[in-house]
């Protein structure tokens, strides 16, 4: 019996299918269902009631699935311990970034660091905001940076700089001649938002609802840089900020507008864990990345 076999059938579970919980795991029902046979075999019992309409559970099914959060939990959490150890004993740092925040805190932050302790190693990945904080809630990485405001109450948020989200527009649409917009000034406007995996877009979203409109969005993506781009080629609006756009415009063809109507804040964070066990290196590391954020604003250092 192994954890990834219960973690499918804890899906087969929720889903009451297999050929749905196939689908959500990318294998197919085939294979699913010799997994589930397998752990079936094991047990030596059978856990699932198989019928037209998809399955239900025998009585033994749902007594292991009744315990699978327990059981699952205990082993995240032994994992993580001696992840964590691991860790400590081996001065390693495993970041978890969103997209953009490396390019704030810039990678000559990160390499400084390295070069100033040689004997800590550091391992960044990038991913949207939401994921960062599902992987930093199943105890992967032991630091992230993360866009809020959020509820970051499990954990220690400190925060790193903020920026207020404005519109972008290019300098031909009509929008470009203002010195400052409202969110209703966007109501019929073809947008071009970042998906939901990204705080910038909850906020959006929920402006707009508050506005009593459901904004008109064109395309979702996964960045900058395609908002960026199609506001170029005036296919629509989008949003974006400070520090982005200047990365970002390399012409005078786009605008950055900002709202007038209330805050529309993009907050970065740092995140580490209450209760680990005591590692220096974090600590090193943390310090480092205020220190360096300092200078920057304090024009000491360019971005």
């Amino acid at each position: 019996m192994t954890i990834q076999e219960l973690e499918y059938f804890k899906i087969i579970c929720r889903e009451k299918s297999i050929t749905k919980a196939a689908r959500q795991l990318y294998i197919t029902p085939q294979g699913l269902s010799k997994t589930l046979k397998n752990l079936e075999s094991e047990l030596q019992t059978t856990l699932l009631n198989r019928n037209t309409s998809g399955v239900t559970l025998t009585e033994t099914g749902q007594y292991l699935c009744d315990h699978l959060d327990t059981l699952l939990t205990d082993y995240y959490a032994l994992r993580h311990g001696i992840r964590e150890i691991t860790q400590r004993q081996n001065h390693e740092i495993d970041l978890l970034s969103a997209y953009g925040i490396l390019r704030l805190v810039t990678p000559d932050c990160i390499t400084a660091f390295r070069e100033k302790y040689h004997h800590i190693s550091v391992h960044y990945r990038e991913y949207p905001d939401k994921q960062v904080e599902r992987l930093f809630a199943a105890q992967e990485g032991n630091v992230a940076f993360t866009i809020g405001p959020a509820d970051f109450s499990p954990w220690i948020a400190t925060p790193l700089e903020q920026f207020e989200v404005c519109l972008l527009v290019n300098r031909s649409h009509p929008l470009s001649k203002k010195t400052s917009v409202t969110i209703q000034d966007l109501k019929d406007e073809p947008i071009y938002l970042e998906s939901s995996e990204f705080q910038i877009h909850h906020m959006f979203m929920e402006k707009c609802r508050l506005a009593g409109f459901t904004p008109h969005i064109v395309f979702e993506t996964s960045g900058f840089s395609l908002c960026h781009k199609m506001v170029r080629a005036n296919k629509g609006v989008s949003l974006s900020l400070g520090f982005m756009f200047d990365d970002m415009s390399g012409d005078d063809t786009m605008v950055l507008i900002p709202f007038s109507d209330g805050s529309y804040p993009w907050e970065t964070y740092m995140l580490t864990r209450e209760k680990p066990a005591p590692n220096s290196d974090l600590k090193l590391f943390r310090d480092h990345i205020l220190e360096w954020m300092n200078e920057i604003k304090a024009g000491k250092r360019s971005r």
